[in-house]
């Protein structure tokens, strides 16, 4: 039986701005299952950041219940929701955010710190994730000795390395250039082959179909949620 890594229910957000409500998201109800590939679509405005940002416990809900795992996460203190996001959630960003004085290692080893992880283990783990991700070489290096590619590939590395419910991709690609995006999306495609659970949030069409369940939102609600029958096999 398939097992629920998210449930949504009802859920909606509304930001007030002066005089005015902007209801970014409108009784939005969806469930991803374990080990599911899943791309969020959408114009500007449609709701699909506010969305993510409610998935990642970054923002809370105005209204409707978010489930993870089973636990309501959209009635927790923000302190929980901090290590829910830390335990639950591994994040991949446009902009990489990663630490500009700290090693390909050290960047890493961050979310193991906050999971109180020691010295020696923190090293293990680190070194592991970033020789799965083709970085074992550069684990030394600084973001600004890296390309790109491989500032992604640490981001990858570092929303790994707690062996998160879901990886939360959030426009991956919007950075790199045509070749830099296929290996990155390559990586994501073999890591979702191992089992692991990615939401990919993207604008790109070519890019969305590397999922295989595209989601497509609209003025705050869900205008199709559909198996994607051309699922990109670029990275076979």
């Amino acid at each position: 039986m398939k097992q629920e890594v998210i449930n949504i229910n009802n859920l909606s957000k509304f930001y007030f701005v002066g005089t005015e409500t902007v209801k970014a998201l409108r009784g939005v109800d969806l469930t991803i299952y374990r080990g599911e590939y899943v791309a969020i679509m959408g114009p500007s405005g449609s709701g699909k950041s506010t969305l993510m940002n409610l998935i990642g416990c970054l923002d809370t809900p105005t209204s409707g219940k978010y489930f993870l795992n089973g636990k309501n996460v959209s009635e927790l203190s923000d302190n929980d929701l901090a290590g829910i996001r830390n335990k639950e959630i591994g994040f991949v960003f446009q902009t990489f955010n990663l630490m500009p004085r700290y090693t390909s290692l050290e960047n890493v080893m961050l979310p193991l710190i906050y999971a109180g992880l020691r010295k020696n283990e923190r090293q293990v783990r680190a070194n592991e994730v970033l020789g799965n991700v083709g970085l074992g070489d550069r684990t030394h290096h600084k973001p600004n000795e890296l390309s790109g590619g491989q500032r992604q590939r640490v981001a990858i590395a570092r929303a790994m390395v707690n062996n998160p419910s879901i990886i939360l991709a959030d426009e991956p690609t919007g950075n790199l250039d045509s070749k830099t995006s296929l290996e990155i999306m390559r990586l994501l495609s073999d890591i979702h082959s191992k089992g692991n659970t990615i939401i990919l949030v993207t604008h790109e069409e070519d890019i969305a179909l590397y999922a295989h369940r595209i989601i497509r939102l609209r003025d705050g609600v869900i205008e199709s949620d559909q198996v994607n029958t051309r699922i990109n096999t670029e990275f076979v």
